[in-house]
């Protein structure tokens, strides 16, 4: 049996991991959101429910990779006790993975799009309206933007087919390295602006009078959904690199370094966004046109702003790329470990799959703009989206927490034992009740939440029920036919 590929450093683990965690939630939405909710008093929330949500829901997931050194393909059934059905569980990370890349692969596009627009001067000098004009015609080019999408594509299954230490460690430590001195030479950049002070005030000093005005209880929920999606877990994109982990180092620490990374990323791209949108008058809270509306005139009024904007698009590229090529490493392994397939035979077919996979979210913006899946105003981005981050991503997380704890999954002993191993900080058995019983209800409320935001006071719930059912026959189909598969491949390679 060929030998599994290892990290060749600790830092490359860290980095690689971090690198997939830091994605455009982080430098997109922390910002937007942030500004929506008051700044710092919003921060304080957020670090909150990152500590009791999203790291032991990441120490789940990385544990269950290196305990069973396998990918998200065969993870479960190498760990689970005979007879039983987790296994089941690995179509939801996989149609996750799928479907994450079918949209998120296009607006990494968009980022290698900006970037190259600042940097030539498509957006220079142009009056605010021109450059709203900009945005919305690349939407309503589908030949621009199935360019942009194959380019962002091919560039990261580039990076995977080299390898896990040849490719993906050795590019992304370099990515998450000048990712790293863009983001300080851009925060540093901020803090100068003239007017900038009001902004770093918001951003910095507390203000709960205005956590109250907005509303606490969307604040608190909004915290809670970020920490819960910020980190990518649920569909085994943290799991794979868990499984190339050699068990030198406990996990624990090696998580709470992803998630010092991840968290240090998403704050100072606040203080990169926040204090330019105060030194210019801009509300910092606009919602997602902040980036390739607001954000671009902001660029177009501040001095040098041509080479600012060019070095913000490319951290953005670099923060985008580097949650792609994770989630693509993880959709080859389960090409390599369930299929036994090499690794040059799984990059050609998933550069075919997810190109032709990523035309639906491309089209639902121009082409077939008329198709609104969930209601007016909404397009088949807006379905992936829900899809994932409000369905699989829970439902992936809330498995592997179950299948830790529980004794006819994995056994919270033997969890427990795997995470411990190696040198560092320990996990204490104390938590085991919360991660049990506390923990499982914190998701099943951020999943339900969820679906009331998307339910309450909706024009067409009958339309978006539907589509619901039949994206969850759909999961149910796929999961029958592929287990059908992989059932009948073991039964050939292990005869009686």
């Amino acid at each position: 049996m060929k030998e599994r590929e290892r990290f060749g450093s600790r830092l490359g683990f860290v980095l690689v991991s971090a690198g997939c965690a830091v994605g455009l939630g982080n430098v997109w939405k922390f910002p937007y959101i942030c500004g929506q909710y008051g700044g710092a008093a919003f921060i304080i929330l957020y670090l909150i429910f990152l500590v009791i949500l999203g790291i032991p829901i990441l120490i789940a997931e990385m544990t269950v990779g290196r305990g069973s050194g396998k990918g998200i393909a065969l993870a479960y059934d190498q760990l689970e006790k005979k007879g039983e059905k987790w296994h089941w569980a690995k179509w939801i990370c996989i149609v996750g993975n799928y479907i994450l890349m079918m949209f998120y692969t296009m607006v990494c596009g968009w980022m290698i799009n900006y970037m190259f627009k600042m940097g030539s001067g498509a957006l220079s000098g142009l009056e605010p309206d021109a450059v709203a004009g900009h945005f919305t015609s690349m939407l309503a080019n589908p030949g621009e933007l199935a360019l942009w999408t194959i380019i962002s594509c091919l560039l990261a299954f580039a990076v995977c087919a080299k390898g896990l230490q040849g490719g993906i460690e050795k590019i992304t430590k370099v990515m998450m390295a000048i990712l790293i001195v863009l983001m300080a030479v851009l925060a540093v950049n901020s803090l100068l602006l003239p007017g900038a002070g009001e902004g770093i005030r918001f951003y910095l000093v507390p203000d709960f009078d205005r956590l109250v005005k907005n509303g606490v209880g969307e604040a608190v929920f909004a915290a809670m959904t970020h920490a819960f999606f910020t980190l990518s877990i649920g569909i085994g994109a943290m799991e794979i690199f868990g499984s190339y982990l050699g068990k030198e180092y406990a996990l624990t620490g090696e998580c709470l370094n992803i998630v010092g990374v991840d968290t240090f990323v998403a704050l100072m791209a606040g203080l990169i966004i926040i204090p330019a949108c105060f030194a210019y008058n801009v509300e910092p809270g606009s919602g997602p046109s902040l980036l390739f509306i607001t954000l671009p005139n902001v660029f177009n009024n501040m001095p040098g702003g041509r080479i600012w904007g060019t070095l913000f698009f490319l951290f953005m590229t670099f923060a985008a790329l580097s949650t792609v090529i994770a989630v693509y490493e993880n959709i080859l392994s389960f090409f390599m470990d369930g299929f036994d397939w090499p690794r040059r035979k799984a990059v050609c077919f998933n550069i075919i799959a997810v190109i032709v996979l990523s035309m639906p979210a491309v089209l639902g913006f121009n082409l077939w703009s008329g198709f609104e899946p969930m209601g007016p105003g909404t397009g088949i981005m807006d379905l992936e989206d829900f899809i994932v981050s409000y369905n699989l991503l829970p439902l992936g997380s809330l498995v592997f927490i179950l299948f830790c704890c529980r004794k006819n999954g994995w056994g919270y002993e033997n969890f427990l034992k795997e995470l411990n191993t190696g040198e560092g900080m320990n996990f204490k058995g104390r938590f085991r009740p919360y991660l049990t019983y506390i923990l499982p209800l914190i998701i099943v409320v951020v999943y339900l939440k969820g679906y009331w935001d998307m339910f309450y006071n909706h024009e067409d719930l009958g339309r978006l029920v539907g589509w619901m059912i039949f994206a969850f026959a759909l999961l149910a189909f796929v999961t029958i036919i592929a287990s059908g598969v992989l059932n009948r491949k073991k039964e050939i390679n292990n005869p009686s």
